[in-house]
Protein backbone atom coordinates (compact mmCIF):
# COMPACT_ATOMS: atom_id res chain seq x y z
CA UNK A 1 0.00 0.00 0.00
CA UNK A 2 2.85 2.86 0.92
CA UNK A 3 4.66 1.57 -2.28
CA UNK A 4 1.45 2.10 -4.42
CA UNK A 5 0.27 5.83 -2.54
CA UNK A 6 4.23 6.42 -3.31
CA UNK A 7 3.83 6.21 -6.81
CA UNK A 8 0.53 7.93 -7.22
CA UNK A 9 2.44 10.56 -4.95
CA UNK A 10 5.15 10.79 -7.48
CA UNK A 11 3.13 10.92 -10.61
CA UNK A 12 1.05 13.43 -9.17
CA UNK A 13 3.95 15.33 -8.71
CA UNK A 14 5.09 15.11 -12.11
CA UNK A 15 1.83 16.67 -13.16
CA UNK A 16 1.96 19.85 -11.31
CA UNK A 17 3.25 22.95 -12.65
CA UNK A 18 7.14 23.41 -12.64
CA UNK A 19 9.65 26.13 -12.72
CA UNK A 20 10.01 25.94 -16.82
CA UNK A 21 5.92 26.91 -16.78
CA UNK A 22 6.74 30.60 -14.85
CA UNK A 23 9.95 31.52 -16.85
CA UNK A 24 7.78 31.25 -20.15
CA UNK A 25 5.12 33.38 -18.18
CA UNK A 26 7.92 35.69 -17.97
CA UNK A 27 9.69 35.93 -21.59
CA UNK A 28 6.95 38.63 -23.19
CA UNK A 29 4.30 39.30 -21.04
CA UNK A 30 3.34 41.87 -23.07
CA UNK A 31 2.08 39.82 -26.09
CA UNK A 32 0.17 37.38 -23.32
CA UNK A 33 -1.45 40.08 -21.77
CA UNK A 34 -2.80 41.24 -24.97
CA UNK A 35 -3.88 38.03 -26.48
CA UNK A 36 -5.83 37.55 -22.88
CA UNK A 37 -7.85 40.36 -23.82
CA UNK A 38 -8.49 39.73 -27.15
CA UNK A 39 -9.45 36.16 -26.26
CA UNK A 40 -12.01 37.14 -23.52
CA UNK A 41 -13.44 39.72 -25.84
CA UNK A 42 -14.40 36.87 -28.00
CA UNK A 43 -15.16 34.63 -24.65
CA UNK A 44 -17.56 36.44 -22.97
CA UNK A 45 -20.78 36.12 -25.75
CA UNK A 46 -19.90 32.46 -26.48
CA UNK A 47 -19.63 31.86 -22.68
CA UNK A 48 -22.94 33.60 -21.96
CA UNK A 49 -24.65 32.02 -25.00
CA UNK A 50 -23.39 28.13 -24.29
CA UNK A 51 -24.18 28.76 -20.27
CA UNK A 52 -28.09 29.69 -21.80
CA UNK A 53 -28.15 26.66 -24.05
CA UNK A 54 -26.91 24.04 -21.53
CA UNK A 55 -29.96 25.08 -19.45
CA UNK A 56 -28.36 26.30 -16.25
CA UNK A 57 -28.37 30.50 -17.60
CA UNK A 58 -25.68 32.37 -18.87
CA UNK A 59 -24.02 32.96 -15.13
CA UNK A 60 -23.22 29.21 -15.72
CA UNK A 61 -21.45 29.86 -18.61
CA UNK A 62 -19.48 33.21 -16.89
CA UNK A 63 -18.74 30.66 -13.85
CA UNK A 64 -17.54 28.03 -16.26
CA UNK A 65 -15.09 30.57 -18.26
CA UNK A 66 -13.51 32.07 -14.91
CA UNK A 67 -13.02 29.42 -12.68
CA UNK A 68 -12.35 26.12 -14.86
CA UNK A 69 -10.49 28.86 -17.13
CA UNK A 70 -8.60 29.63 -14.87
CA UNK A 71 -7.37 26.44 -13.21
CA UNK A 72 -7.06 24.71 -16.57
CA UNK A 73 -4.31 27.43 -17.77
CA UNK A 74 -2.20 26.78 -14.86
CA UNK A 75 -2.19 23.29 -14.41
CA UNK A 76 -3.46 22.73 -17.98
CA UNK A 77 -0.44 20.64 -20.32
CA UNK A 78 -0.79 22.81 -23.42
CA UNK A 79 0.93 26.59 -22.51
CA UNK A 80 -1.74 27.96 -25.39
CA UNK A 81 -4.92 26.11 -24.23
CA UNK A 82 -8.12 28.18 -23.47
CA UNK A 83 -10.64 26.47 -21.45
CA UNK A 84 -14.57 26.96 -20.86
CA UNK A 85 -18.12 26.04 -21.57
CA UNK A 86 -18.14 24.80 -25.46
CA UNK A 87 -21.09 23.81 -27.89
CA UNK A 88 -19.89 20.00 -27.71
CA UNK A 89 -20.32 20.47 -24.05
CA UNK A 90 -23.57 22.02 -24.01
CA UNK A 91 -24.76 19.10 -26.18
CA UNK A 92 -23.83 16.60 -23.81
CA UNK A 93 -25.33 18.54 -20.80
CA UNK A 94 -28.57 19.79 -22.22
CA UNK A 95 -30.41 16.46 -21.97
CA UNK A 96 -28.63 15.61 -18.22
CA UNK A 97 -30.06 19.11 -17.06
CA UNK A 98 -33.80 18.30 -18.71
CA UNK A 99 -33.50 14.63 -16.48
CA UNK A 100 -31.49 15.49 -13.82
CA UNK A 101 -32.14 18.85 -12.99
CA UNK A 102 -29.17 21.79 -12.22
CA UNK A 103 -27.96 19.38 -9.16
CA UNK A 104 -27.41 16.54 -11.55
CA UNK A 105 -25.61 18.34 -13.78
CA UNK A 106 -22.82 20.05 -11.11
CA UNK A 107 -22.53 16.36 -10.14
CA UNK A 108 -22.08 15.15 -13.55
CA UNK A 109 -19.28 17.68 -14.04
CA UNK A 110 -17.30 16.80 -10.49
CA UNK A 111 -17.47 13.46 -11.61
CA UNK A 112 -16.25 13.80 -14.68
CA UNK A 113 -13.53 15.90 -12.94
CA UNK A 114 -12.74 13.10 -10.94
CA UNK A 115 -12.38 10.53 -13.64
CA UNK A 116 -10.27 12.79 -16.03
CA UNK A 117 -7.47 12.86 -12.95
CA UNK A 118 -7.87 9.41 -12.78
CA UNK A 119 -7.17 9.17 -16.75
CA UNK A 120 -3.83 11.50 -16.41
CA UNK A 121 -2.63 9.19 -13.18
CA UNK A 122 -2.54 5.92 -15.38
CA UNK A 123 -1.25 7.78 -18.28
CA UNK A 124 -3.90 7.42 -21.01
CA UNK A 125 -3.63 10.60 -22.37
CA UNK A 126 -0.87 9.55 -25.24
CA UNK A 127 -3.93 6.53 -26.22
CA UNK A 128 -6.09 9.76 -27.74
CA UNK A 129 -4.07 10.32 -30.53
CA UNK A 130 -5.29 6.74 -31.90
CA UNK A 131 -8.15 8.83 -32.57
CA UNK A 132 -8.66 8.64 -36.84
CA UNK A 133 -9.51 11.68 -38.34
CA UNK A 134 -12.15 11.03 -40.17
CA UNK A 135 -13.75 10.32 -37.13
CA UNK A 136 -12.90 13.85 -35.75
CA UNK A 137 -14.03 15.32 -38.89
CA UNK A 138 -17.31 13.76 -38.87
CA UNK A 139 -17.63 14.05 -34.73
CA UNK A 140 -16.85 18.34 -35.24
CA UNK A 141 -19.64 18.56 -38.57
CA UNK A 142 -22.47 16.65 -36.45
CA UNK A 143 -21.76 18.77 -33.33
CA UNK A 144 -21.98 22.37 -35.39
CA UNK A 145 -25.12 21.09 -36.86
CA UNK A 146 -26.17 20.30 -33.29
CA UNK A 147 -25.32 23.78 -32.36
CA UNK A 148 -26.91 25.23 -34.93
CA UNK A 149 -30.20 23.37 -34.79
CA UNK A 150 -30.27 23.90 -30.98
CA UNK A 151 -30.23 28.11 -31.66
CA UNK A 152 -33.32 27.65 -33.68
CA UNK A 153 -36.06 28.13 -30.84
CA UNK A 154 -34.00 31.01 -29.77
CA UNK A 155 -33.43 32.55 -32.67
CA UNK A 156 -37.21 32.36 -34.05
CA UNK A 157 -38.08 33.98 -30.39
CA UNK A 158 -40.14 31.11 -29.63
CA UNK A 159 -40.25 29.05 -26.32
CA UNK A 160 -38.17 25.98 -26.61
CA UNK A 161 -40.55 23.08 -26.54
CA UNK A 162 -40.34 20.05 -24.91
CA UNK A 163 -38.53 16.67 -26.05
CA UNK A 164 -35.00 15.31 -26.19
CA UNK A 165 -34.34 15.44 -30.11
CA UNK A 166 -32.70 18.22 -31.70
CA UNK A 167 -34.24 17.38 -35.10
CA UNK A 168 -38.07 17.34 -33.09
CA UNK A 169 -37.39 20.11 -31.10
CA UNK A 170 -36.05 22.48 -34.08
CA UNK A 171 -39.09 21.56 -36.46
CA UNK A 172 -41.83 21.87 -33.27
CA UNK A 173 -39.92 25.57 -33.02
CA UNK A 174 -40.65 26.11 -36.72
CA UNK A 175 -44.13 25.43 -36.02
CA UNK A 176 -44.57 27.42 -33.21
CA UNK A 177 -43.21 30.58 -35.39
CA UNK A 178 -45.40 29.69 -38.05
CA UNK A 179 -47.94 30.37 -35.84
CA UNK A 180 -46.92 33.23 -33.73
CA UNK A 181 -43.85 35.11 -35.93
CA UNK A 182 -41.55 37.26 -34.52
CA UNK A 183 -39.19 38.85 -36.81
CA UNK A 184 -37.29 40.88 -34.02
CA UNK A 185 -35.48 37.77 -32.85
CA UNK A 186 -35.11 36.50 -35.88
CA UNK A 187 -33.41 39.94 -37.44
CA UNK A 188 -31.32 40.16 -34.08
CA UNK A 189 -29.62 36.16 -34.51
CA UNK A 190 -29.24 36.87 -38.20
CA UNK A 191 -27.94 40.29 -38.05
CA UNK A 192 -25.44 39.41 -35.65
CA UNK A 193 -24.12 35.95 -37.34
CA UNK A 194 -23.86 38.15 -40.65
CA UNK A 195 -21.73 40.49 -39.02
CA UNK A 196 -19.03 38.25 -37.71
CA UNK A 197 -19.17 35.92 -40.44
CA UNK A 198 -19.05 39.01 -43.22
CA UNK A 199 -16.61 40.98 -40.35
CA UNK A 200 -14.35 37.91 -40.01
CA UNK A 201 -13.45 37.55 -43.73
CA UNK A 202 -12.98 41.37 -44.29
CA UNK A 203 -11.02 41.99 -40.32
CA UNK A 204 -10.03 39.52 -39.32
CA UNK A 205 -7.97 40.63 -36.48
CA UNK A 206 -11.00 42.81 -35.32
CA UNK A 207 -13.42 41.00 -32.50
CA UNK A 208 -16.80 41.73 -34.37
CA UNK A 209 -19.05 39.04 -32.13
CA UNK A 210 -18.49 41.39 -28.90
CA UNK A 211 -18.93 44.87 -31.56
CA UNK A 212 -22.26 43.13 -32.98
CA UNK A 213 -23.67 41.79 -29.46
CA UNK A 214 -23.31 45.69 -28.50
CA UNK A 215 -24.64 47.10 -31.38
CA UNK A 216 -27.76 44.55 -30.89
CA UNK A 217 -28.11 45.41 -27.17
CA UNK A 218 -27.80 49.19 -27.66
CA UNK A 219 -30.80 48.81 -31.12
CA UNK A 220 -32.94 46.78 -28.14
CA UNK A 221 -32.50 49.46 -25.40
CA UNK A 222 -33.01 52.32 -27.31
CA UNK A 223 -35.83 51.15 -29.59
CA UNK A 224 -37.74 49.60 -26.71
CA UNK A 225 -38.36 46.14 -28.02
CA UNK A 226 -40.13 43.66 -26.00
CA UNK A 227 -39.33 41.14 -28.08
CA UNK A 228 -35.72 41.18 -27.82
CA UNK A 229 -35.90 39.05 -24.85
CA UNK A 230 -32.53 40.31 -22.47
CA UNK A 231 -30.26 37.51 -20.65
CA UNK A 232 -31.85 38.15 -17.62
CA UNK A 233 -30.31 39.73 -14.36
CA UNK A 234 -26.84 38.28 -13.22
CA UNK A 235 -25.22 37.84 -9.96
CA UNK A 236 -22.95 40.13 -9.07
CA UNK A 237 -19.64 38.27 -8.34
CA UNK A 238 -19.24 33.92 -8.00
CA UNK A 239 -20.70 32.60 -5.68
CA UNK A 240 -19.16 31.00 -2.49
CA UNK A 241 -18.24 27.35 -3.21
CA UNK A 242 -20.38 24.81 -2.10
CA UNK A 243 -21.21 21.07 -2.01
CA UNK A 244 -24.96 21.29 -1.57
CA UNK A 245 -25.60 20.74 -4.43
CA UNK A 246 -23.99 16.97 -3.85
CA UNK A 247 -26.14 13.56 -3.68
CA UNK A 248 -23.89 10.53 -3.02
CA UNK A 249 -27.37 8.31 -4.01
CA UNK A 250 -27.24 9.39 -7.20
CA UNK A 251 -23.65 8.86 -8.21
CA UNK A 252 -25.02 5.04 -9.73
CA UNK A 253 -27.69 6.68 -11.62
CA UNK A 254 -25.31 9.49 -13.08
CA UNK A 255 -22.00 7.68 -14.10
CA UNK A 256 -23.24 6.72 -17.48
CA UNK A 257 -23.74 10.36 -17.78
CA UNK A 258 -20.44 11.56 -16.21
CA UNK A 259 -18.50 8.62 -18.23
CA UNK A 260 -19.77 10.62 -21.00
CA UNK A 261 -18.94 14.09 -20.28
CA UNK A 262 -15.27 13.30 -19.28
CA UNK A 263 -14.71 11.07 -22.39
CA UNK A 264 -15.72 14.33 -24.62
CA UNK A 265 -13.91 16.48 -22.16
CA UNK A 266 -11.01 14.55 -23.17
CA UNK A 267 -11.05 13.92 -26.52
CA UNK A 268 -12.11 17.86 -27.48
CA UNK A 269 -9.41 19.00 -25.22
CA UNK A 270 -6.53 16.93 -26.39
CA UNK A 271 -7.65 17.49 -30.23
CA UNK A 272 -7.72 21.41 -28.90
CA UNK A 273 -4.35 21.50 -28.20
CA UNK A 274 -2.98 18.78 -30.84
CA UNK A 275 -4.50 22.02 -32.92
CA UNK A 276 -2.36 24.27 -30.92
CA UNK A 277 0.58 22.91 -31.13
CA UNK A 278 -0.15 22.43 -35.11
CA UNK A 279 -0.31 26.87 -35.43
CA UNK A 280 3.09 27.06 -33.97
CA UNK A 281 6.74 26.03 -34.28
CA UNK A 282 8.29 24.62 -30.83
CA UNK A 283 5.04 23.87 -29.02
CA UNK A 284 4.01 20.73 -28.14
CA UNK A 285 1.66 19.64 -25.51
CA UNK A 286 1.98 16.68 -22.67
CA UNK A 287 -1.45 15.22 -23.01
CA UNK A 288 -1.52 13.78 -19.77
CA UNK A 289 -0.94 17.15 -17.65
CA UNK A 290 -3.32 18.23 -19.87
CA UNK A 291 -6.05 16.02 -18.54
CA UNK A 292 -5.23 16.67 -15.10
CA UNK A 293 -5.70 20.67 -15.66
CA UNK A 294 -9.21 19.42 -17.46
CA UNK A 295 -10.00 17.16 -14.09
CA UNK A 296 -8.76 20.13 -11.71
CA UNK A 297 -10.97 22.65 -13.63
CA UNK A 298 -13.86 20.31 -14.08
CA UNK A 299 -13.93 19.26 -10.18
CA UNK A 300 -13.94 23.29 -9.12
CA UNK A 301 -16.47 24.81 -11.74
CA UNK A 302 -19.38 23.02 -10.26
CA UNK A 303 -18.27 24.45 -6.89
CA UNK A 304 -19.24 27.81 -8.33
CA UNK A 305 -22.04 26.93 -10.06
CA UNK A 306 -20.27 25.86 -13.70
CA UNK A 307 -21.25 23.59 -16.08
CA UNK A 308 -18.40 21.00 -17.39
CA UNK A 309 -15.11 22.59 -19.26
CA UNK A 310 -13.14 21.55 -22.02
CA UNK A 311 -10.79 23.27 -24.32
CA UNK A 312 -12.01 25.51 -26.83
CA UNK A 313 -10.69 25.12 -30.35
CA UNK A 314 -12.20 28.52 -31.47
CA UNK A 315 -10.85 30.78 -28.63
CA UNK A 316 -7.59 28.83 -28.51
CA UNK A 317 -6.99 29.64 -31.85
CA UNK A 318 -7.79 32.87 -31.22
CA UNK A 319 -4.85 32.57 -28.72
CA UNK A 320 -2.37 31.46 -30.93
CA UNK A 321 -3.30 33.62 -33.99
CA UNK A 322 -2.72 36.79 -31.70
CA UNK A 323 0.49 36.31 -30.11
CA UNK A 324 0.04 34.19 -27.12
CA UNK A 325 3.39 32.25 -26.06
CA UNK A 326 2.71 31.03 -22.41
CA UNK A 327 -0.20 30.37 -20.19
CA UNK A 328 -0.54 33.78 -19.00
CA UNK A 329 -2.54 34.84 -21.76
CA UNK A 330 -5.45 32.16 -20.94
CA UNK A 331 -4.98 32.88 -17.54
CA UNK A 332 -5.53 36.68 -18.26
CA UNK A 333 -8.69 35.61 -20.48
CA UNK A 334 -10.06 34.30 -16.72
CA UNK A 335 -9.13 37.27 -14.91
CA UNK A 336 -10.70 40.09 -17.13
CA UNK A 337 -13.70 37.60 -17.29
CA UNK A 338 -13.98 37.88 -13.48
CA UNK A 339 -13.99 41.39 -13.89
CA UNK A 340 -16.35 41.46 -16.31
CA UNK A 341 -19.10 39.47 -13.66
CA UNK A 342 -17.58 41.87 -11.00
CA UNK A 343 -18.14 45.16 -12.62
CA UNK A 344 -20.35 44.60 -15.82
CA UNK A 345 -23.35 42.65 -14.56
CA UNK A 346 -25.63 44.25 -15.29
CA UNK A 347 -24.75 45.70 -18.33
CA UNK A 348 -24.17 42.05 -19.32
CA UNK A 349 -27.87 40.86 -18.44
CA UNK A 350 -29.40 43.36 -21.19
CA UNK A 351 -28.18 41.41 -24.08
CA UNK A 352 -30.65 40.22 -25.94
CA UNK A 353 -30.97 35.80 -26.27
CA UNK A 354 -31.05 36.30 -29.96
CA UNK A 355 -28.22 38.39 -30.24
CA UNK A 356 -26.29 35.44 -28.44
CA UNK A 357 -28.27 32.86 -30.76
CA UNK A 358 -26.54 34.91 -33.50
CA UNK A 359 -23.23 34.33 -32.11
CA UNK A 360 -23.52 30.70 -31.82
CA UNK A 361 -25.15 30.21 -35.42
CA UNK A 362 -21.67 31.97 -36.61
CA UNK A 363 -19.52 29.90 -34.45
CA UNK A 364 -21.24 26.96 -35.59
CA UNK A 365 -20.63 27.88 -39.16
CA UNK A 366 -17.22 28.49 -38.89
CA UNK A 367 -16.66 25.62 -37.51
CA UNK A 368 -17.37 23.54 -40.48
CA UNK A 369 -14.28 23.53 -42.67
CA UNK A 370 -15.43 22.82 -46.07
CA UNK A 371 -11.84 21.80 -47.32
CA UNK A 372 -11.52 19.28 -44.68
CA UNK A 373 -14.04 17.70 -45.05
CA UNK A 374 -13.36 18.01 -48.92
CA UNK A 375 -10.39 16.34 -48.70
CA UNK A 376 -11.22 13.59 -46.27
CA UNK A 377 -14.36 12.50 -48.23
CA UNK A 378 -11.66 12.65 -51.34
CA UNK A 379 -9.11 10.52 -49.61
CA UNK A 380 -10.74 6.93 -49.75
CA UNK A 381 -13.83 5.49 -49.50
CA UNK A 382 -13.53 4.40 -46.20
CA UNK A 383 -12.81 7.88 -45.18
CA UNK A 384 -15.77 9.43 -46.25
CA UNK A 385 -17.71 6.44 -44.79
CA UNK A 386 -16.28 7.14 -41.57
CA UNK A 387 -16.90 10.86 -41.20
CA UNK A 388 -20.97 10.40 -42.61
CA UNK A 389 -21.92 7.84 -40.10
CA UNK A 390 -20.09 9.97 -37.16
CA UNK A 391 -21.72 12.84 -38.29
CA UNK A 392 -24.93 11.02 -38.49
CA UNK A 393 -24.64 9.52 -35.42
CA UNK A 394 -23.51 13.19 -33.67
CA UNK A 395 -26.79 14.52 -34.72
CA UNK A 396 -29.21 11.54 -34.26
CA UNK A 397 -27.87 10.08 -30.94
CA UNK A 398 -25.22 10.81 -28.01
CA UNK A 399 -22.23 12.66 -28.71
CA UNK A 400 -19.78 9.85 -26.91
CA UNK A 401 -22.15 7.15 -28.85
CA UNK A 402 -21.07 8.72 -31.95
CA UNK A 403 -17.56 8.78 -31.06
CA UNK A 404 -17.54 4.87 -30.58
CA UNK A 405 -19.42 3.92 -33.94
CA UNK A 406 -16.92 5.94 -35.54
CA UNK A 407 -14.33 4.50 -33.80
CA UNK A 408 -15.92 1.06 -34.34
CA UNK A 409 -16.68 1.51 -37.91
CA UNK A 410 -12.53 2.60 -38.73
CA UNK A 411 -10.99 -0.36 -36.95
CA UNK A 412 -13.45 -2.86 -39.05
CA UNK A 413 -12.66 -1.32 -42.15
CA UNK A 414 -9.09 -0.93 -40.96
CA UNK A 415 -8.68 -4.61 -40.31
CA UNK A 416 -10.65 -5.37 -43.37
CA UNK A 417 -7.78 -3.79 -45.26
CA UNK A 418 -5.16 -5.44 -42.71
CA UNK A 419 -6.75 -9.07 -43.60
CA UNK A 420 -6.46 -8.38 -47.28
CA UNK A 421 -3.03 -8.14 -47.27
CA UNK A 422 -2.59 -11.55 -45.29
CA UNK A 423 -1.51 -14.26 -48.26
CA UNK A 424 -1.23 -17.45 -48.84
CA UNK A 425 0.24 -18.49 -51.85
CA UNK A 426 2.55 -22.11 -53.45
CA UNK A 427 6.15 -21.09 -53.72
CA UNK A 428 8.63 -23.44 -55.71
CA UNK A 429 10.51 -25.70 -53.71
CA UNK A 430 14.36 -24.73 -53.74
CA UNK A 431 16.51 -27.06 -55.94
CA UNK A 432 19.22 -27.22 -53.28
CA UNK A 433 21.93 -30.08 -54.77
CA UNK A 434 18.77 -32.30 -56.20
CA UNK A 435 18.55 -33.81 -59.45
CA UNK A 436 16.10 -32.74 -62.34
CA UNK A 437 14.28 -36.12 -62.29
CA UNK A 438 14.59 -35.88 -58.35
CA UNK A 439 13.04 -32.02 -57.96
CA UNK A 440 10.54 -33.21 -60.11
CA UNK A 441 9.58 -36.28 -57.91
CA UNK A 442 9.54 -33.86 -54.70
CA UNK A 443 7.32 -30.99 -56.55
CA UNK A 444 5.02 -34.09 -57.36
CA UNK A 445 4.40 -34.76 -54.37
CA UNK A 446 5.65 -31.75 -52.08
CA UNK A 447 3.88 -28.31 -51.95
CA UNK A 448 5.26 -25.15 -49.78
CA UNK A 449 3.33 -22.33 -48.84
CA UNK A 450 4.40 -18.88 -48.11
CA UNK A 451 2.20 -16.95 -45.54
CA UNK A 452 2.63 -13.18 -45.70
CA UNK A 453 1.07 -11.06 -43.62
CA UNK A 454 -0.96 -11.10 -40.30
CA UNK A 455 -2.50 -14.39 -39.57
CA UNK A 456 -5.09 -13.43 -37.28
CA UNK A 457 -8.95 -13.59 -36.75
CA UNK A 458 -9.57 -11.37 -39.49
CA UNK A 459 -8.08 -13.21 -42.22
CA UNK A 460 -7.43 -16.73 -40.67
CA UNK A 461 -10.51 -18.25 -42.25
CA UNK A 462 -9.91 -17.34 -45.80
CA UNK A 463 -6.57 -19.14 -44.91
CA UNK A 464 -8.18 -22.01 -43.87
CA UNK A 465 -10.56 -22.56 -46.63
CA UNK A 466 -7.64 -22.26 -49.04
CA UNK A 467 -5.10 -24.64 -47.38
CA UNK A 468 -7.79 -26.92 -46.91
CA UNK A 469 -8.09 -27.53 -50.47
CA UNK A 470 -4.39 -29.09 -50.80
CA UNK A 471 -5.09 -32.40 -52.50
CA UNK A 472 -2.61 -34.96 -54.63
CA UNK A 473 0.41 -34.32 -52.27
CA UNK A 474 2.30 -36.02 -49.10
CA UNK A 475 3.93 -33.43 -47.39
CA UNK A 476 2.82 -29.91 -47.40
CA UNK A 477 5.50 -27.09 -45.91
CA UNK A 478 4.43 -24.14 -44.29
CA UNK A 479 7.02 -21.38 -44.72
CA UNK A 480 6.16 -18.98 -41.67
CA UNK A 481 9.15 -16.16 -41.66
CA UNK A 482 7.19 -13.55 -43.04
CA UNK A 483 3.84 -13.85 -40.69
CA UNK A 484 3.89 -10.72 -39.36
CA UNK A 485 1.46 -11.13 -36.24
CA UNK A 486 -0.46 -14.12 -34.82
CA UNK A 487 -3.17 -13.95 -32.71
CA UNK A 488 -5.19 -16.82 -30.97
CA UNK A 489 -7.81 -17.55 -33.66
CA UNK A 490 -5.29 -17.39 -35.83
CA UNK A 491 -3.24 -20.20 -33.71
CA UNK A 492 -6.58 -22.41 -33.30
CA UNK A 493 -7.46 -21.98 -37.28
CA UNK A 494 -3.61 -23.13 -38.01
CA UNK A 495 -3.63 -26.17 -35.31
CA UNK A 496 -7.17 -27.34 -37.55
CA UNK A 497 -5.85 -27.10 -40.63
CA UNK A 498 -2.70 -29.28 -39.69
CA UNK A 499 -5.08 -31.60 -38.23
CA UNK A 500 -7.35 -31.99 -41.03
CA UNK A 501 -4.39 -32.57 -43.30
CA UNK A 502 -2.86 -35.29 -40.88
CA UNK A 503 -6.40 -37.09 -40.83
CA UNK A 504 -5.82 -37.35 -44.55
CA UNK A 505 -2.44 -38.82 -44.29
CA UNK A 506 -0.41 -35.59 -45.27
CA UNK A 507 2.70 -34.58 -43.45
CA UNK A 508 2.97 -30.87 -42.58
CA UNK A 509 6.24 -29.05 -42.11
CA UNK A 510 7.19 -25.39 -40.94
CA UNK A 511 9.69 -23.43 -41.02
CA UNK A 512 11.02 -19.70 -39.97
CA UNK A 513 8.69 -19.84 -36.73
CA UNK A 514 9.34 -16.52 -34.80
CA UNK A 515 10.53 -16.64 -31.20
CA UNK A 516 7.32 -14.17 -30.59
CA UNK A 517 4.53 -16.26 -32.15
CA UNK A 518 5.96 -19.55 -30.45
CA UNK A 519 3.71 -18.13 -26.95
CA UNK A 520 0.90 -17.57 -28.70
CA UNK A 521 0.88 -21.08 -30.44
CA UNK A 522 1.82 -22.83 -27.58
CA UNK A 523 -0.91 -21.95 -25.85
CA UNK A 524 -3.68 -23.20 -28.07
CA UNK A 525 -1.68 -26.13 -28.63
CA UNK A 526 -0.60 -26.04 -32.30
CA UNK A 527 3.08 -25.51 -31.59
CA UNK A 528 3.48 -28.88 -29.87
CA UNK A 529 1.27 -30.37 -33.99
CA UNK A 530 3.21 -28.68 -35.41
CA UNK A 531 6.83 -30.09 -33.77
CA UNK A 532 5.58 -33.63 -34.04
CA UNK A 533 7.94 -35.93 -34.58
CA UNK A 534 10.54 -33.25 -35.55
CA UNK A 535 8.73 -31.66 -38.37
CA UNK A 536 10.01 -28.15 -37.22
CA UNK A 537 12.68 -26.53 -39.09
CA UNK A 538 14.72 -23.15 -38.66
CA UNK A 539 14.61 -22.54 -42.82
CA UNK A 540 12.97 -24.08 -45.96
CA UNK A 541 15.61 -26.31 -47.11
CA UNK A 542 16.12 -27.69 -44.09
CA UNK A 543 12.18 -28.69 -44.11
CA UNK A 544 12.71 -29.18 -48.40
CA UNK A 545 15.40 -31.96 -46.48
CA UNK A 546 13.23 -33.13 -44.35
CA UNK A 547 10.54 -33.70 -46.21
CA UNK A 548 12.49 -35.96 -48.44
CA UNK A 549 13.62 -37.86 -45.47
CA UNK A 550 10.05 -38.42 -44.75
CA UNK A 551 9.33 -39.47 -48.39
CA UNK A 552 12.35 -42.10 -47.86
CA UNK A 553 11.12 -43.24 -44.87
CA UNK A 554 7.33 -44.31 -46.35
CA UNK A 555 8.90 -45.47 -49.55
CA UNK A 556 7.84 -43.56 -52.21
CA UNK A 557 11.67 -42.23 -53.05
CA UNK A 558 13.03 -46.01 -53.12
CA UNK A 559 9.76 -47.88 -55.13
CA UNK A 560 10.84 -44.03 -57.93
CA UNK A 561 14.78 -44.85 -57.69
CA UNK A 562 14.07 -49.15 -58.62
CA UNK A 563 11.66 -48.38 -61.30
CA UNK A 564 14.40 -45.87 -62.39
CA UNK A 565 16.98 -48.37 -62.24
CA UNK A 566 15.39 -51.54 -64.03
CA UNK A 567 16.89 -52.71 -67.18
CA UNK A 568 14.46 -51.25 -70.40
CA UNK A 569 14.51 -55.11 -71.79
CA UNK A 570 12.60 -55.83 -68.53
CA UNK A 571 10.21 -52.53 -69.02
CA UNK A 572 9.72 -53.66 -72.58
CA UNK A 573 8.41 -57.45 -71.61
CA UNK A 574 6.00 -55.78 -69.10
CA UNK A 575 4.66 -53.70 -71.16
CA UNK A 576 4.31 -56.72 -74.26
CA UNK A 577 2.78 -58.45 -70.98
Amino acid sequence: MRMSLGRVGARLAVLLPGRTDLAEMRRDPRRDLLAGLTVAIVALPLALGFGVSSGLGAEAGLATAVVAGALAAVFGGSNLQVVGPTGAMTVVLAPIVAEYGPGGVLTVGLMAGVMLVALAVLKAGKYMQYVPAPVVEGFTLGIACVIGLQQVPNALGVPKPEGDRVLVVTWRAVEEFAKNPNWTAVAFALGVAAAMLVGARWRPAIPFSIIAVIAATVVAQLAGLDAAQPIGDLPSGLPAPSLAFLDPGAFGTLLAPALAVAALAALESLLSASVADGMTIGQKHDPDRELFGQGLANIAAPLFGGVAATGAIARTAVNVRTGARSRLASLTHAAILAVIVFAAAPLVSKIPLAALTGVLLATAIRMVEVSSLTAMAAATRSDALILVLTAIATLALDLVYAVMIGLVVAGALALRAVAKQARLEVVPLDRGDHSAEEHALLADHIVAYRIDGPLFFAAAHRFLLELAEVADVRVVILRMSRVTTIDATGALVLKDVVEKLNRRGIAVMTSGIRPGQRQVLDSVGALELLCLEGREYATTPEAIQGARTYLECSGLMRSWTAQKSRPVSQEAEETVG
